[in-house]
C-alpha cells in the first residue's frame, strides 16, 4: 500500500503516507487554497441559497496562468482568437458558474487538508489514510487541480508527453516541482484504479 491507493471493502480507498509525504501534500493543498482565494463573502447571499445561486461572479478569465487553467473559458478554442459572440458567451457562462466551481475546488482542497490533519502517525512516523467515497472524490478533484496548477507553472501543455520531464538534470531548479507533479500523477492514477476495481 505504501505510495499508492488500494481499494477498501465497501468502497473508498486507502494509502500509507510517511511524515514527509503528509507534509508535502498538506503544503500543496494549502497553497492551492491560497491560489483559489477566500470563500464567499459574508452578506445576504451567504444565508440565502437562492441569492447564492444567482450571485454573479467574474466575467473575465483570470490573469494568472494557473488560475486560467483551473477556470478555463467554456467557449472558443484555447489559444485561438475568439470572436465577439464566443467572448460574450464565455463571459456569461463564467459569470454564473465560476463562483460555484471555485467553491467546489476550495472544498476539495479543504477535504485533503482535513483528512491529513486527522491522521495519527504511527511508530514509524507514517500513517494510513482511509477515505470514504466522498473523500475519494475530493482527493481526485484536488489532485487534478494540483497537477493542473503545477503543469501551468512548468509550462506543460495539454499535448506534452512529459518525456522531457524525466530527462531534467538534478541541478535544474524545476526538478522538485517536476517530482511533485509526477508523484501526484501516480497518486491520482492509483486512486482511480482503486475506485474502479
Amino acid at each position: 500500500m505504501a505510495g499508492h491507493f488500494e481499494p477498501l471493502a465497501g468502497g473508498g480507498a486507502a494509502v500509507a503516507l510517511d511524515e514527509v509525504e503528509i507534509s508535502i501534500l498538506r503544503s500543496l493543498a494549502v497553497q492551492l487554497l491560497e491560489l483559489i482565494g477566500p470563500g464567499e463573502a459574508e452578506g445576504p447571499e451567504a444565508a440565502d441559497p437562492l441569492a447564492r445561486l444567482f450571485a454573479e461572479g467574474p466575467s473575465e478569465p483570470p490573469a494568472d496562468p494557473a488560475l486560467a487553467r483551473l477556470f478555463p473559458d467554456a467557449y472558443g478554442t484555447p489559444g485561438a482568437e475568439q470572436d465577439h459572440q464566443e467572448r460574450a458567451h464565455a463571459a456569461e457562462f463564467r459569470r454564473y458558474t465560476e463562483n460555484d466551481l471555485r467553491e467546489r475546488k476550495r472544498q476539495d482542497a479543504l477535504g485533503v487538508v482535513r483528512s491529513l490533519d486527522s491522521l495519527t502517525p504511527g511508530d514509524e512516523g507514517g500513517a494510513v489514510l482511509r477515505l470514504e467515497p466522498d473523500g475519494c472524490r475530493q482527493w481526485l478533484g484536488a489532485l487534478n487541480d494540483l497537477r493542473l496548477t503545477i503543469a501551468s507553472r512548468l509550462e506543460i501543455g495539454d499535448e506534452d508527453d512529459g518525456d522531457a520531464l524525466y530527462r531534467l538534470p538534478d541541478s535544474d531548479p524545476r526538478k522538485p516541482m517536476v517530482m511533485a507533479y509526477l508523484w501526484l500523477g501516480g497518486l491520482q492514477e492509483t486512486l482511480v484504479e482503486a475506485l474502479t476495481s
